[in-house]
C-alpha cells in the first residue's frame, strides 16, 4: 500500500471543489481520510482541507494526482524534477508548460510560489544566496544550464476563483458572451471594478486599437487618462499615428472627426504625422517641443502613463517608439504588467489576444468589441478569466468617462 497526502486550498465548498475530489477519489479506488478541515467563514476566506491517500500502487496514486491538478490537489511528498536547458532558447525535454492560474512547486521540501504566472511558458528555478525562487520563463529568455520544472509531479495548481467573491458588480458580468445584456449595468459594473481596483492600489492597464479613434472616442479615453483612470497602455502604431494625425489634422484616416467628410489629401495625413513625430525624435520630444498638445498620446506624456506600442508587418514609419522587435515587444510590455490588477481590452483582437497570453488570471479582465469572435477567441487561447462585453466601443467608451469623469468631454 501507498499513502500520500493532498492539499486542497480556496473556495473548495461553494465552487464543489471538495466534493467533486472526494467522488474521484472513491471512482478510483482510493481510500481517503480527511485528516484536516478548515471552513472560511466569510466570502472572501478561504477553506483548507488536507486528505490523506492510501492506494494499492504508486501508479494509482500518479494517474489520479494528474487528474486532480486542476481542483488544486497536490501530493506533499513529491519533489518536482527539474533538468538544465541544453541550449539557449531550449527547453529540456519534458519541460511543464504553465498556465496562468496561480501555481506552486515543490523543491527540496520547500513549496515555492512560482512568479508572473503566465499561460505557454516554463517554469525556472534560481538560486540566489541561500534563497530558491521559482518564476515562469518564456522560451526566448532560457539559456542553457538553466534549472527548468520537467514532468508534472510537485506541482499545485490552483482553482479558478469563483465569481462571487469579487463583489455584486463584478459577478453580474458572468463569463457568458452575448449582446443580450444591458450595456448600462455593464458600464457600472466596469467603472466599479476600476474604482476596486484604485482603492485596492492597483494598476489598470487599457489595450486598444485604432477603431477607437476613427469613430471619435479617443477625446473620452484621453479624459480618463488625463483624471487618472489609467495606468498603462498598450497597443500598436496604427493607434497611435491616427490619434496624433486627429490632434495635428483633426482627422483619421483622412476623416474628418467632426463633419464625418473626407479631406483632401487626408489618405496623407497619417504619413505626415510620422514623419513630424520622427522628426522630432520621439512622442515625449514632440510634446516637449509644442508640435502635440492633445490627444491620447499627450495624454499619457503629461501624466507619466507607461505606454508600449508593439509593431507589425504593416506598419507605415512606423513611429519611433514603436517596438519593432516582436520578443522585445513582449518583454517589456510584461514589465509594465507589474502591479496591473485590472485590464480594459477595446477593439484590438490581436493585441487583446497578446496581452491576454500575459495576463495571470487572477487579474480581472474585460473585454469590449463589436465582434463576439474577438471575446471567444480570448477564452478559446486561455484567457478564462476574461468578460466580454459585446457592443459599439465608441459608445461604451464614452459612457464609461462619463461614469468615471461625469459630464460629457
Amino acid at each position: 500500500m501507498v499513502t500520500e497526502k493532498l492539499i486542497l486550498d480556496g473556495h473548495i465548498l461553494d465552487s464543489l471543489t471538495l466534493s467533486k475530489v472526494l467522488d474521484r477519489l472513491s471512482e478510483g479506488g482510493v481510500q481517503f481520510d480527511v485528516k484536516k478541515f478548515e471552513v472560511g467563514h466569510g466570502s472572501r476566506d478561504e477553506s483548507h482541507a488536507e486528505i490523506e491517500l492510501t492506494a494499492t500502487d504508486e501508479a494509482q496514486l500518479r494517474r489520479l494526482a494528474k487528474e486532480l491538478e486542476p481542483y488544486g490537489g497536490l501530493t506533499e511528498l513529491d519533489d518536482a524534477t527539474v533538468a538544465p536547458a541544453p541550449a539557449d532558447g531550449v527547453f529540456p525535454d519534458g519541460f511543464y508548460s504553465t498556465t496562468n492560474l496561480e501555481t506552486c512547486v515543490r523543491i527540496r521540501g520547500s513549496l515555492l510560489k512560482v512568479e508572473h504566472p503566465e499561460m505557454d511558458c516554463g517554469i525556472v528555478i534560481r538560486n540566489r544566496g541561500s534563497n530558491r525562487n521559482a518564476e515562469t520563463i518564456p522560451i526566448h529568455r532560457v539559456r542553457k544550464g538553466d534549472l527548468i520544472v520537467t514532468g508534472e509531479q510537485g506541482l499545485r495548481v490552483a482553482e479558478m476563483h469563483p465569481e462571487e467573491e469579487r463583489g455584486d458588480a463584478f459577478h453580474f458580468m458572468g463569463s457568458e458572451v452575448s449582446m443580450e445584456k444591458s450595456k448600462e449595468r455593464a458600464v457600472f459594473a466596469v467603472a466599479e471594478a476600476m474604482r476596486e481596483a484604485r482603492a485596492a492600489g492597483e494598476r489598470i492597464l487599457f489595450v486598444g486599437g485604432p477603431a477607437i479613434i476613427h469613430t471619435g472616442a479617443g477625446r473620452s479615453l484621453e479624459r480618463m487618462i488625463l483624471e487618472g483612470w489609467i495606468d498603462v497602455l498598450f497597443a500598436g502604431n496604427g493607434f497611435a499615428t491616427h490619434d496624433m494625425e486627429c490632434a495635428l489634422y483633426s482627422t483619421s484616416l483622412g476623416v474628418n472627426l467632426n463633419s464625418g467628410r473626407a479631406m483632401p489629401n487626408g489618405h496623407q495625413h497619417h504619413l505626415r504625422t510620422i514623419n513630424q513625430i520622427r522628426q522630432c525624435g520621439s512622442i515625449r520630444q514632440a510634446v516637449e517641443q509644442g508640435l502635440l498638445q492633445s490627444g491620447i498620446m499627450h495624454a499619457c506624456v503629461v501624466s507619466d502613463v507607461d505606454y508600449v506600442l508593439a509593431g507589425s508587418i504593416r506598419d507605415d514609419g512606423p513611429l519611433p517608439d514603436v517596438i519593432t522587435d516582436v520578443t522585445v515587444a513582449q518583454d517589456t510590455m510584461r514589465e509594465k504588467l507589474e502591479g496591473v490588477g485590472l485590464a480594459l481590452m477595446a477593439a484590438s483582437l490581436l493585441h487583446s489576444i497578446a496581452t491576454g497570453n500575459m495576463l495571470p488570471a487572477r487579474i480581472r479582465t474585460f473585454c469590449i468589441d463589436a465582434n463576439a469572435d474577438s471575446v471567444l477567441k480570448l477564452t478559446d487561447r486561455g484567457t478564462h478569466q476574461v468578460h466580454g462585453i459585446v457592443t459599439d466601443c465608441s459608445l461604451f467608451l464614452k459612457e464609461l468617462g462619463e461614469e468615471l469623469c461625469g459630464g460629457r468631454p
